[in-house]
């Protein structure tokens, strides 16, 4: 997917992004750049400054993040572009070590720090009349993807409505869900590969998502990260010329290798408690709704990867 901001590497050693617009603070990013520094995690382009300045807004002070400021990583190879090659190679090597990244990032994010000291919160079970609330947000975006995909793809959305919407509802779990400051756009795209291993990038949340909670599940950002998978299949088949059934069974393999490396270093790293586990599919459906709902507000071409996705889902 195309950037949404714009970045510029300066003497080939640190990265400028330029926020397009200016975000209102305050913004997720550098607040979770302080916290990782403090707690350890490297995995990702090392953060060095925040530029903002003062604006006044229907009479109140405010402040406009403009941009942020890294570490140039030489040699990092996009995700959109190293992972196709993989899907269409069929290597599936790659996926254990995402997943062991996504835990380490998690379980970093679950770590007191001077900036997040209580950085776990936990969401009742559900028990009253109605949808549960990642039910009735992810119900949201069925109906915003429904609205939005016209054409031959929206009348198999529509004759398709119904399967969506039963699968949004997770059964109860035993215990509350456990809740952290999660990336919020843990894509394959985020995700560089450096010649010693990966690093995670954009802590800017999901643009696709408007008035989110700073505290989320762990399962939205592992659906993310795996449907994902899914999506490099779809560019696979399209810009590479792959074969449908072949690439479904790597993004099958690759899915389930990732998911294996995520829930065995989470465990590892004494988080296991982390992951709500029947989350993660009624987040798929959702992310691939977002996805829908993306491309019909910014990026029509893109249309192409969550359809092919759910029509894969429902043949």
């Amino acid at each position: 997917m195309d950037q949404t901001n714009r970045s510029v590497v300066v003497g080939e050693s640190v990265v400028v992004k330029w926020l397009t617009p200016p975000a209102p603070l305050p913004h997720p990013a550098p607040d979770v750049f302080a916290h990782l520094t403090s707690v350890g995690f490297t995995a990702t382009a090392t953060p060095y400054a925040a530029i903002s300045r003062r604006v006044r807004r229907g009479g109140d002070d405010g402040e406009l993040l403009l941009a942020l400021v890294t570490a140039y990583l030489p040699g990092a190879e996009d995700g959109w572009r190293w992972c196709v090659d993989e899907a269409v190679s069929g290597g599936t090597g790659f996926a254990a070590d995402l997943g062991s990244l996504a835990a380490d990032l998690h379980a970093a994010m679950a770590t007191p720090s001077t900036t997040f000291p209580d950085p776990v919160r936990h969401a009742p079970a559900h028990r009253g009349p109605g949808p549960a609330p990642w039910a009735a947000r992810a119900a949201d975006a069925v109906d915003e993807a429904l609205a939005l995909t016209g054409g031959p793809d929206g009348e198999w959305l529509s004759a398709h409505a119904a399967e969506l919407r039963a699968e949004l509802t997770a059964p109860a779990p035993a215990e509350a869900t456990p809740l952290i400051r999660i990336h919020g756009d843990l894509h394959v795209g985020q995700i560089l590969r450096l010649r010693s291993g990966y690093a995670v990038i954009d802590f800017d949340g999901n643009p696709t998502v408007t008035g989110a909670g700073p505290f989320q599940p762990a399962a939205r950002d592992l659906a993310q990260l795996t449907t994902s998978l899914e999506h490099v299949g779809q560019v696979a088949i399209k810009r590479r010329g792959a074969a449908p059934a072949r690439i479904g069974t790597w993004a099958a393999a690759a899915r389930a290798a990732l998911e294996t490396g995520y829930l065995a270093r989470l465990a590892e790293l004494g988080h296991g408690a982390l992951l709500d586990r029947s989350l993660i599919r009624p987040f798929e459906i959702e992310q691939e709704c977002r996805e829908l709902v993306y491309a019909a507000r910014h990026l029509p071409r893109w249309r192409y990867a969550p359809m092919g996705v759910l029509r894969s889902w429902y043949p």
